[in-house]
């Protein structure tokens, strides 16, 4: 017998027809996610895809996999943003300025209310499906934090910073300019954009003032 959980699929289909099918099912996924909670049926999300509920099985083994692959699209729009902007300062002189456009970035990636529903969805569900935390961890804060030590490395690089222990300042630098942003969303509510800049700003400078290299002091 097969549930919404689990079912051995054939090979996965390949093709044009069938990668539209695929991309067709995650972003119906992704809505009825947010919009319902993990206890959604997977028939719900064939209808909302217009294909069949085989067609689903036939890319998804089962919910958590589906949920898994939901997830790492959304992270990956996140990790693309600031992907964009690490390319955009390269040349950046002015590291105050660096650190708020990188802050911004990430606050806006973490805001997005499509985001902020799945992680309250696998938050809510981590007692029956401690998996989906692994997922979420793996591909969204891990590869954030990864991302942020690269972008702070490369200020490091042109002698801009002075950063002893990265993997310290990267939860600082979260700290003191996501967390709050995450917290608040988790209880359905925000940090308006005036207050968002005056802590990002103070943020920063707070941030600066530790790892500022003495001789530019």
């Amino acid at each position: 017998m097969t549930t919404d959980q689990e079912r051995v699929p054939a090979a996965a289909p390949t093709g044009k027809r069938a990668e539209r099918s695929r991309q067709a099912i995650v972003s119906a996924a992704r809505e009825a996610f947010v919009r319902n909670g993990f206890d959604i049926g997977m028939d719900a999300i064939a209808a909302s895809a217009g294909v069949s509920k085989v067609t689903v099985y036939n890319h998804f083994k089962s919910k958590q996999d589906l949920f898994s692959e939901v997830i790492g699209e959304a992270m990956d729009e996140a990790h693309a943003t600031l992907a964009d902007v690490r390319a955009d300062l390269a040349d950046a002189e002015d590291t105050r300025e660096a650190l708020i456009r990188i802050a911004w970035a990430l606050i806006n990636t973490a805001n997005d209310p499509s985001r902020l529903g799945l992680r309250n969805v696998v938050t809510a569900e981590l007692h029956r499906f401690p998996e989906l935390g692994d997922a979420w961890q793996q591909r969204g804060p891990a590869r954030s934090a990864a991302n942020l030590a690269a972008a702070l490395q490369d200020l490091c690089d042109r002698g801009q910073l002075e950063i002893p222990d990265p993997e310290v300042a990267v939860i600082q630098f979260f700290g003191l300019t996501v967390y709050p942003h995450l917290i608040m969303g988790s209880f359905g509510s925000s940090i308006d954009s005036d207050l968002t800049d005056r802590l990002i700003r103070d943020g920063v400078d707070m941030f600066l003032s530790h790892y500022h290299p003495p001789h530019q002091a």
